[in-house]
């Protein structure tokens, strides 16, 4: 129990971090979900097809991969610096699952039936008039689980920002493994159980996604 009490107040000043790093990437992932999501069934060719090479690439490689490029390679390679880990972080963790959540978005919106378009053209709507008021309400109960579960996936990946130094819980917890190597079980226990708080509200989130769904309704 001593050791708890001692490792405890460390993990908790990795908090912070974890949670804006989570706030920050749910923002920009969901974000690039439904831009890539509608340009990926753009009429455009140069749109659609670079929204294409940014999902690929993005879902082809790894995210830790993604992450050191955004914070090491860039400033060598191209001069680009983005002037803060944090940022690197947001923007490696946002990318990737955008991109994954952009796949979830164009086949909701393939998903809807047929039907429904053909209908809300007889009514002589324009695309856009078609899509806000019949296409896109019916996509997005589809979405509603599966976003859900990338939420929680999101919160895991956050870990992944100690190894560019960002001061997380993870971080944290590695420098007490550190400085007593014997403490590293009760260490790395307490960070799941830090993690699994953080993921339990958002587990809660998912249920109700999917209860949502189901209903039709979204609430």
């Amino acid at each position: 129990m001593n050791a708890i009490a001692e490792i405890f107040p460390v993990l908790m000043q990795g908090l912070r971090i974890t949670i804006e790093v989570l706030i920050g990437s749910i923002i920009l992932g969901y974000l690039m979900a439904f831009i890539a999501g509608f340009c990926r069934l753009s009429k455009n060719p140069i749109i659609k097809y670079m929204t294409i090479f940014y999902v690929e690439v993005f879902r082809g490689t790894s995210l830790i991969v993604q992450l050191f490029w955004l914070f090491y390679a860039l400033p060598i390679l191209f001069g680009i610096d983005l002037g803060s880990d944090y940022l690197a972080g947001i923007l490696a963790i946002g990318l990737n699952y955008g991109a994954y959540m952009s796949e979830v978005v164009r086949g909701s919106i393939l998903s809807v039936a047929k039907g429904q378009t053909e209908a809300a053209t007889a009514l002589n709507m324009s695309r856009f008039q078609r899509m806000r008021l019949v296409i896109f309400p019916q996509a997005v109960r589809m979405m509603l689980p599966e976003f859900g579960n990338y939420l929680i996936q999101m919160l895991k990946a956050t870990s992944l920002v100690s190894l560019i130094g960002m001061a997380d819980i993870l971080y944290y917890g590695d420098i007490l493994r550190g400085n007593n190597l014997s403490q590293a079980p009760t260490v790395y226990f307490l960070v799941l159980v830090f993690y699994f708080i953080m993921a339990l509200p958002l587990i809660w989130l998912t249920r109700k996604m999917e209860a949502a769904s189901k209903k039709g309704v979204a609430s």
